[in-house]
């Protein structure tokens, strides 16, 4: 599969590209990052513009983000006797729903990109859950700048080595979850010090 849309790709360019951010945001498995960092190989070979594979990119995902928050806004309860049926995929959407609760729109932002499994999931989970709109999108939106502009940087730096692009990304990402999570601990520890010391006191 991943061939067939290389091969649509450098046939039909952006449209190709854009409807595979689509998809790749209603949780169907495409490979959208190595498609973006394919995308960013031919803008440095001159085969396409760099504003249009930006663009379309772009475009892509953040209309996925609106179709799978619409989606779970109308289909919540239907959404979840779906993934019932399919084990995986509840941990996902059950992780991701945690995930979207406890962090808001900050959360919306970090499914985008950082924990990109989970984006697709977020989305229904924030429709699912009544996140107000126009905080689900304007965090979306700047999450989905973050996503397409790492994966299409990083292909038009690496465009001779598109293998080591993603690697590169796939190593990046890895650092700045696990950062993320150190953080996230040290801030959850240090509350939990305090609460302890007021207690005492």
């Amino acid at each position: 599969m991943t061939d067939w849309l290389f091969q649509l790709l450098a046939a039909y360019g952006v449209p190709i590209l854009a409807c595979v951010t689509f998809a790749s945001c209603l949780c169907v498995p495409v490979p959208s990052s190595l498609l973006m960092i394919t995308g960013g190989a031919f803008t440095a070979t001159g085969d396409l513009t760099l504003a249009s594979v930006a663009l379309g990119a772009f475009a892509g995902a953040v209309l996925g983000d609106q179709a799978g928050y619409q989606l779970g806004r109308s289909s919540g309860q239907w959404i979840d006797e779906k993934m019932a049926h399919r084990p995986k995929r509840q941990q996902l959407f059950t992780r991701a729903r945690e995930f979207t609760l406890n962090r808001g729109g900050p959360g919306i932002f970090l499914t985008c990109w950082l924990f990109a499994p989970l984006g697709p999931y977020a989305n229904l989970a924030a429709g699912a859950s009544r996140m107000n709109w126009l905080t689900f999108t304007l965090w979306g939106l700047a999450g989905e700048v973050v996503w397409v502009g790492l994966y299409v940087g990083l292909g038009r730096a690496f465009a001779e080595n598109i293998e080591l692009g993603a690697q590169v990304a796939s190593q990046a990402l890895g650092f700045l979850a696990a950062l993320g999570l150190t953080i996230f601990l040290g801030v959850w520890l240090m509350r939990v010090i305090r609460r302890q010391n007021s207690r005492e006191d």
